[in-house]
């Protein structure tokens, strides 16, 4: 069967129009793995189909006989889960919906906090089946919907040791790391997880599983011997766009993905991480478990860990990022800590829906939304949000940031023609 005859789905598309803060934009239109929310379904998506069409809700699904996928666009899944979802789904040859079991590590840790998209099954008890928006229809549309159960094949990762009394209970941080992903993208915690726990922690686990496996390993070492790489730095590993320059000196280790004109230079590391096109990383700086996206710079001895940086955006000089989101446009300036622990021993919180909630997890930086321009030198609590078309100066007298701050709050208003000079576009 050719390629053309196998993409026989019809995609339906339930728009979600609620806006994720601090960025003021809806889910679709933020970066996952470097690419628009809604183009990375899409292109997750390529294999199976060649028709799309909005809708207003599952209601709203057309009448007819034609085999479709309906999911709502502010969702993320990854290759390995859609095949995984769309094989079973075809084997069944009945309508079906997304579920997971309760007792899902991935999702019962990282998926159900801070959101609403994955819930209950109406007609089960609440804790025995979970179920999302995401629907298969063989024969078009049909009444009777069964649960679809999958399992993310979670797996235990920890990302570094610690002091006993950062992790009392295990001596080190850990995420519970799903081979086949899915989130309900509802916070900008969730942005963080895509990109990083269900992002590029999930391809290395995958990598991982490969390479329990003799003959994948003997084919990389082999690749490693004849490119006179480290087995983690060869081309298998380490995949390379058009008209990338890096220096000798830097060091790349996979998995990790660079796209087209970039230029690392000198001492730089990169560590499993996707690196957009047009990026220039500078000499010194450490890119490690991240995503940078296009036309993004760092200069010199900046430091990206478990991070996103979406397009167009930099951070400069002495500046570490630390499980932290940057939107596009955005500037950070030189020097400034964005704080990702709590000190005293209490749980790390986050608005939503107007309360503050515990996000389940001991460390978490901060998130800077769309078209911002931070002054250096600042300092930014765990967990805290500055909004999309924010400027901070790096004389103001607050330089500790202890609250979320809003666009009411720009230093740009104090200034002379200060709303000229720095026009919202987010707001």
């Amino acid at each position: 069967m050719s390629v053309q005859e196998q993409r026989t789905l019809r995609r339906l598309v339930i728009r979600d129009t609620h806006k994720i803060a601090p960025f003021n934009e809806e889910a679709r239109e933020l970066r996952i793995l470097n690419k628009r929310l809604w183009l990375y379904q899409r292109d997750v998506l390529a294999p199976y189909t060649r028709e799309e069409r909005e809708v207003s809700a599952i209601e709203a699904m057309p009448d007819d006989r034609v085999e479709t996928i309906v999911y709502r666009d502010n969702l993320f899944f990854d290759q390995a889960f859609i095949d995984h979802f769309l094989l079973r789904a075809r084997r069944l040859g009945k309508a079906c919906r997304v579920a997971f079991s309760p007792s899902d590590p991935a999702i019962r840790t990282h998926a159900l906090p801070l959101q609403s998209g994955i819930h209950p099954e109406k007609g089960f008890t609440e804790g025995e089946l979970l179920v999302a928006d995401l629907w298969y229809f063989p024969y078009g549309r049909e009444t009777q919907v069964r649960p679809l159960v999958v399992d993310t094949l979670s797996k235990e990762l920890g990302y570094y040791n610690v002091p006993k009394y950062m992790a009392p209970n295990q001596g080190d941080l850990t995420y519970q790391v799903p081979r086949r992903a899915f989130l309900s993208i509802e916070h900008w915690i969730h942005i963080f997880l895509a990109n990083t726990t269900f992002g590029v922690f999930s391809e290395g686990a995958r990598f991982e599983k490969r390479m329990e496996r003799a003959m994948p390993k003997v084919s990389l070492i082999w690749r490693a011997l004849v490119e006179r790489h480290n087995v983690l730095s060869h081309s298998g590993v380490v995949k390379l766009g058009k008209d990338v320059r890096i220096d000798p000196s830097a060091v790349i280790r996979g998995p990790t993905t660079i796209g087209d004109n970039v230029f690392i230079g000198p001492g730089a590391v990169v560590d499993n991480s996707i690196i957009g096109s047009n990026v220039s990383i500078g000499q010194g700086c450490q890119v490690m478990l991240s995503v940078i996206g296009d036309g993004s710079f760092l200069p010199f001895r900046a430091a990206l860990f478990m991070s996103t940086l979406m397009e167009n955006s930099m951070v400069a000089q002495n500046t570490c990022l630390q499980m932290c989101v940057v939107g596009r446009d955005s500037f950070v300036g030189a020097g400034s800590t964005f704080t990702d622990f709590n000190l005293m021993p209490r749980p790390i919180k986050t608005f939503y829906k107007d309360q503050l909630v515990e996000i389940n997890l001991p460390v978490i930086g901060g998130c800077v939304g769309h078209n911002c321009r931070l002054g250096s030198g600042l300092i930014l609590y765990p967990a805290r949000t500055i909004e999309s078309d924010v400027l901070l100066v790096g004389s103001r007298a607050e330089k500790v940031l202890t609250h979320n701050v809003s666009y009411s709050d720009s230093d740009h208003w104090k200034l002379p023609n200060g709303a000229e000079l720095h026009p919202p576009h987010y707001h």
